[in-house]
């Protein structure tokens, strides 16, 4: 039977009671954090166009537009790709050509991390008909390690993203242009 080391007087439950306030409230910040942080990202015109996209949840929508941005700051989509730090890094001169390459992790390991989470659910959820999973489960299928895998499947979920949004952007610039001329 396990038997407790702290005495049972009217401190240790003093410190019992107040650590399970502080969890509280720190549950309840976090909850206000992300009420705002979704409220604000929901006021942008590419919202409910991430929110669309397939593994993007309210969260993850309100953290992927805050750590990328605007993406029209990108010249290509393989900017964004780099950005996010998933690209492979160059390692090729001469005769020595690598069979494999890690990523060059330059980005925010933030968005690399919501990036993996989105791609999680992808693998959990197996969508035959989503081009992001059907890309990771070719990965897959030709034997690649998880993490080269996963890899790819962010980098091409970041591609769709950038293709999506800057279209969307595209027709929220052009109905502004032609609602004030």
């Amino acid at each position: 039977m396990f038997r407790s080391m702290i005495p049972k007087n009217d401190n240790t439950k003093l410190l019992i009671t107040t650590a399970a306030q502080q969890l509280l409230a720190g549950k309840t910040t976090l909850a206000a954090l992300r009420a705002e942080m979704t409220r604000l990202a929901s006021q942008l015109p590419e919202y409910e166009t991430v929110r669309a996209m397939y593994g993007v949840g309210e969260t993850t929508a309100a953290q992927l537009m805050a750590e990328i941005g605007d993406v029209r700051r990108f010249p290509r989509r393989s900017s964004i790709v780099g950005f996010a730090g998933v690209d492979p890094a160059v390692d090729q001169s001469g005769k020595h050509e690598t069979q494999s390459t890690s990523t060059t992790k330059r980005g925010s390991p933030h968005l690399r991390k919501t990036l993996y989470q989105i791609v999680c659910t992808y693998l959990r959820k197996a969508p035959a008909d989503e081009p992001v999973y059907q890309f990771l489960d070719k990965k897959r299928a030709e034997g690649k390690p998880y993490f080269v895998y996963m890899t790819a499947a962010q980098n091409k979920f970041l591609r769709i993203y950038y293709a999506r949004v800057k279209e969307c952007l595209e027709a929220f610039d052009a109905q502004q242009g032609t609602s004030q001329g």
